[in-house]
């Protein structure tokens, strides 16, 4: 059996609001191995994103570890944590986290600018991207504000995917999709997983445990 790539050890997240401490993680310990496909299921306000930030390397735990491939995140500074961020992580956001300012293809080539790919590569490897999601290249000069809900999130996909994470976190992948939309996401995340890719997926929606290999519950910032 393979070493876990992400282990949560004890994890507690807690916010300060006036006097009143507000566990978003209460003592959470979770493994997942390399290339498991994971979903975690709750309601809005379990933890779930919280989960998901500590894991994607946004945000460090009040307590306790969390490790990404053996390496302690709550004991990096910023530069570290992005570095792994860029390396090792593709992040699915809820609510897309496009760059209002830039296309559709300068989005998806963003990641890949940081860890300077050749000029020359980009534009081709953003438009590779652009077919694995199933975007047209019509919208490629396209701002966000000029794209349909559907078609951000496949962006934001194809953005995720920039460079060929080993860890995919998605966060709600299709909470703002129409069924169908929603369905080729999801087949593609089990496409990425079958190539060895490490998914994890929160969502409220139980409608997609059967694309994982195990789900788990959160409830009140707690695992089942």
């Amino acid at each position: 059996m393979s070493e876990p790539v992400v282990e949560l050890k004890r994890v507690s997240k807690i916010y300060t609001l006036g006097l009143n401490k507000i566990y978003a993680l209460d003592n959470v310990d979770l493994n997942i191995r390399k290339g498991e496909f994971i979903s975690v299921m709750g309601p809005s306000g379990s933890g779930k994103s919280t989960l998901l930030n500590l894991v994607g390397c946004l945000d460090i735990p009040t307590s306790g570890s969390v490790l990404i491939d053996g390496i302690d995140t709550s004991k990096l500074n910023d530069d570290q944590l992005t570095v792994i961020r860029r390396d090792k992580i593709g992040i699915i956001f809820q609510q897309f986290n496009l760059i209002p300012t830039l296309t559709a293809i300068e989005n998806v080539e963003m990641p890949m600018i940081f860890r300077r790919v050749p000029a020359q590569k980009l534009r081709k490897n953003a438009h590779r991207l652009f077919e694995m999601v199933g975007l047209e290249a019509m919208y490629a000069d396209h701002r966000p504000n000029e794209l349909s809900g559907g078609q951000q999130q496949r962006v934001a996909v194809a953005r995720a995917l920039a460079n060929d994470p080993a860890i995919i976190l998605a966060d709600e992948p299709t909470g703002n999709l129409d069924t169908k939309t929603g369905t080729g996401i999801m087949n593609l995340l089990k496409e990425l997983n079958g190539r060895g890719a490490t998914i994890v997926v929160v969502s409220h929606d139980p409608r997609l445990s059967p694309y994982a290999d195990k789900t788990v519950e959160m409830i009140d910032g707690r695992l089942g």
